[in-house]
């Protein structure tokens, strides 16, 4: 009998073991496969054009700066680099402001009316961007804020409602009722008991929203694209068209605004992804 217990024991050891193997090879190979592209991005900003074509996969012999020299001074890459962390930034606190309170009242409230709303939310979350892009276009142009900041940081707002809207109200719903029921006891306000208890609690919440709608923002570029001309309005993710259209050949200038474009994004996840970790999971409990 306890031969017979102890080979099962062994064999759900095995299993175990297996599992763990299989788990790590797998979660290696996705590591690998999106890792592999930015590093050798990167790696390519500093070979020359010529090693770039001759051997892309190999380190480059002499670590050099010329191409982000050249996509500094060929491109008005910092003035795009100002516009995208106004509109970003911009657009993050008006989508937080908003979709803040109103996924409040989602979570809060029961009715019909609001579980409509929530499944039309939910529905477009499924549409593809580029279906809107001929009304939001017509729209942004009729009422004059094409080619301006402005019309980007509305469209970039309304956008990442869906998202924001999801993230906060999933969150919310794990705060206990209790806690605004004895703020109204004590005398409290609507107003003051969102904003002076219910805010702070889901500062998590609110950290995880702010991020996912901030990096949409900063790598958006189809909106960008369409809705403005002139490098007064335009945002970063539109340098490589200096490099795509004008320097096309000029590979190392391209990797190496490419670099300049996406290391930013990823350094705040990085620094960030615990917080986007426990304020998704945190939220994940209900809804």
């Amino acid at each position: 009998m306890f031969s017979v217990k102890g080979e099962m024991n062994m064999q759900e050891s095995i299993k175990n073991i297996i599992r763990k193997a299989l788990t790590f090879i797998f979660l290696a190979v996705i590591t690998f496969i999106s890792v592999l592209p930015i590093f050798w991005v990167v790696i390519s900003s500093f070979k020359s054009t010529r090693e770039i074509t001759s051997s892309p996969l190999s380190l480059p012999t002499s670590f050099s700066f010329d191409g982000y020299l050249t996509a500094i001074s060929v491109s008005p890459i910092f003035q795009y680099y100002g516009n995208s962390i106004i509109v970003s930034v911009a657009a993050t606190l008006l989508n937080l402001i908003f979709m803040g309170m109103a996924a409040y009242v989602f979570a809060r409230v029961k009715s019909k009316f609001i579980n409509v709303l929530l499944a039309v939310m939910s529905v477009t979350l499924f549409i593809p961007i580029t279906s809107m892009m001929q009304s939001i276009y017509s729209v942004i142009e009729a009422i004059g804020l094409y080619d301006t900041k402005t019309g980007l940081v509305l469209v970039y707002t309304a956008i990442g409602i869906p998202i924001t809207l999801f993230v906060l109200r999933s969150f919310f719903l794990t705060i206990p009722k209790e806690i605004e029921e004895s703020a109204y006891i004590d005398g409290a306000s609507f107003v003051r008991t969102f904003f002076s208890i219910i805010v702070p609690i889901a500062r998590p919440g609110f950290a995880t929203a702010a991020i996912i709608q901030f990096i949409n923002c900063w790598n958006e570029f189809l909106f960008a694209l369409t809705l403005t001309s002139s490098n007064e309005n335009r945002t970063v993710p539109l340098v490589l068209n200096y490099f795509t259209s004008m320097f096309s050949y000029d590979y190392t200038a391209l990797f190496a605004a490419l670099t300049m474009i996406v290391i930013p994004s990823i350094i705040i996840f990085i620094l960030l992804q615990e917080q986007v970790v426990s304020g998704l999971s945190s939220g994940s409990v209900k809804g």
